[in-house]
């Protein structure tokens, strides 16, 4: 135990120094010692962000190697340079599933904490200092690592124990997005229009089930899909009043057909969840003047939604979805128990 330790990790940062963890290129990864207020794991599973998980297959497909070679040699090379899983392409990383190993004494739930206990952390791999001595197996379609290796949560992360009445995995996959749900649900009002980019994927479906939950049967639900099973599965659900089957890197393309589905009107919110790069037109460009467009797809370019916005003289707010929100993984892992269908999927694909 070494004293100091400052709550927000800045203590652990080498490059530059003093840095916030996240913004740092470089973290501190000796867990030799903790210091104050740090909550030591050990790592069994990394659930690695699905923008950066693309990108890392995209990456190995160049030389031909296969995303179960390349996805692990990636993820390693990254750890071992920065200290932390944070694509430098994508600046996005994760989140992780351990157990407790240690607990520093002078943090505020040290006596809730056991070693053994099972958490997953509710913040990004890119600020949590991470060492990865193997990688055991890796899930393509769940963009999940297991590996061996230990971590260092800081007094100021958060985390939420696993919960007993469903799989790791699962309650995993729905953590990992759990701040999109409950935000959704602050900005969907009775009567309300909604188009989804991205809306088969984990965050998407999240967003649609809470958008018809909270709009309720007045609201209007649109679902922009790509992914041709992912777009099926969506319909089966019966969350969206149309599932459109579109590239989201077609802004003419999702407008026209947005608008054809909407009563030819724009909607009042957009919510990106695209996990690839180049859809920020669309989400504008479907969405009306005073309306929200919210982009929780790592994958955002802030240069590319300001100036696009400019370009077509649209007047929408162009907000920046945040991974927490207060009580955010209660909310979504009840929206688990609360909603079968939906389980149901999310336990085929990702436990």
């Amino acid at each position: 135990m070494i004293e100091g330790g400052d709550p927000f990790g800045t203590h652990r940062a080498l490059e530059p120094r003093g840095a916030l963890p996240q913004p740092a290129w470089r973290l501190d990864h000796d867990f030799s010692r903790i210091f104050a207020g740090e909550l030591l794991l050990a790592v069994d599973t990394l659930n690695v962000d699905a923008a950066s998980f693309r990108q890392m297959e995209e990456e190995g497909a160049k030389s031909g190697e296969a995303p179960e070679q390349a996805v692990p040699r990636l993820v390693l090379e990254t750890v071992g340079k920065r200290g932390k899983q944070h694509n430098p392409v994508t600046g996005s990383g994760g989140m992780l599933l351990g157990r407790v190993l240690q607990v520093a004494p002078d943090r505020a739930d040290a006596a809730a904490l056991q070693p053994g206990d099972r958490i997953a952390t509710l913040v990004s791999l890119s600020l949590t200092p991470l060492r990865v001595d193997r990688v055991r197996a890796v899930r393509v379609a769940s963009a999940q690592l297991d590996v061996e290796g230990e971590a260092v949560l800081f007094a100021s992360g958060g985390y939420a124990r696993m919960p007993g009445d469903m799989p790791e995995r699962l309650a995993l996959a729905v953590l990992d997005v759990a701040g999109a749900a409950p935000q959704v649900a602050r900005l969907v009002k009775p009567g309300a229009s909604v188009c989804i980019l991205g809306a088969g994927g984990k965050s998407g479906i999240l967003c649609a089930a809470e958008a018809r939950r909270s709009g309720g049967p007045s609201a209007r639900v649109i679902g922009v899909e790509s992914h041709a099973p992912y777009a099926d599965e969506l319909r089966a659900l019966g969350l969206c009043d149309e599932v459109l089957s579109l590239d989201a890197r077609d802004p003419v393309g999702v407008r026209r057909a947005v608008l054809a589905a909407n009563g030819g009107r724009e909607v009042d919110l957009s919510l990106s969840c695209v996990n690839g790069a180049d859809a920020e037109m669309s989400a504008i460009m479907v969405t009306r003047d005073r309306g929200v467009a919210y982009f929780f797809a790592m994958s955002t370019s802030f240069t590319k939604a300001a100036l696009g916005a400019e370009g077509v003289s649209k007047d929408v707010d162009l907000v920046i979805g945040n991974g927490y929100a207060q009580g955010h993984a209660e909310h979504s892992l009840a929206m688990m128990r609360e909603l079968p269908q939906v389980r149901q999927l999310f336990e085929k694909r990702y436990a």
